[in-house]
């Protein structure tokens, strides 16, 4: 199943590796997630330590979810120089617990403007085989857990990196989404993403500074009232953001990502 793959798939870059969030990165998170400034900055609620187990086995199975955890690079880890091995990722050291960074991860949900008048919940259910979907967003969340890690670019990577593995893998992505809502999507036509999204607390300047450095633009200038802002990447059909990635890379100097197999 090709949706299963993203699960055993990792992304090495010169600056970041990302992983798929297993078992054994739960209790480092979990240790993350009790400071009360993270709770805050991400929005979160203290979970036990089972039931942060839950959430992560949620975020590995689910189609409406893909999330990734944050280490270190190769070449820092394991020391391979610049010539990184396929099988890299099979060293335990990549994603050790002092390796970890913190997490990027994607919600996909239907797009609520895209819904018109028209009744949310009928909309967003199947009637039949060939019902229109509608067009799907990628809410995105990015966490650099501890402060010596941050302002060093390691997210602005770590963004970088995600945002191109999930355009180069879209429509595997966005059909395994509507296939699990019920949807039959063409398989004559690519299904992609109407947007990015992130939702930043209003006083959060520097990530809200971050994501427009990486062509997001805020919704509204006024807050919701949750006190957070909107931030939204659109597409102007240039191989469907993939290009203009590629070249916020070589503007940051985030090397070439590349995928290499993950399993534990």
């Amino acid at each position: 199943m090709l949706w299963e793959n993203f699960r055993q798939t990792a992304i090495s870059s010169s600056k970041v590796l990302l992983v798929p969030y297993y078992k054994h990165h739960v209790p480092r998170y979990h240790e993350w997630m009790k400071s009360p400034e993270i709770q805050e900055a991400t929005a979160s609620e203290p979970l036990s330590e089972e039931e942060e187990y839950q959430m992560q086995a949620s975020w590995r199975h689910d189609a409406d979810k893909l999330t990734f955890i944050i280490c270190q690079p190769l070449q820092k880890t394991i020391g391979s120089g610049e010539n990184i091995a396929k099988d890299a990722c099979s060293n335990v050291n990549c994603d050790a617990d002092a390796a970890m960074l913190g997490d990027v991860n994607m919600f996909l949900t239907f797009n609520e403007d895209d819904q018109d008048d028209e009744d949310a919940e009928s909309q967003s259910t199947p009637t039949d085989g060939t019902h229109h979907p509608p067009e799907v967003v990628g809410e995105l969340e990015l966490m650099i857990a501890e402060r010596k890690n941050q302002k060093h670019g390691y997210g602005r990577a770590a963004l970088l990196s995600f945002l191109l593995y999930v355009l180069r893998n879209e429509d595997t992505i966005v059909r395994g989404f509507l296939e699990s809502k019920g949807y039959a999507p063409s398989r004559e036509m690519s299904q992609r993403l109407d947007f990015f999204c992130v939702k930043i607390g209003a006083d959060n300047v520097g990530s809200i500074r971050l994501f427009e450095s990486l062509g997001f633009k805020k919704l509204k200038e006024e807050p919701n009232v949750f006190g957070e802002l909107e931030l939204r990447r659109m597409f102007d059909g240039n191989a469907h953001g993939i290009e203009e990635t590629m070249e916020l890379m070589r503007k940051y100097d985030v090397g070439q990502s590349v995928e290499m197999p993950y399993q534990r």
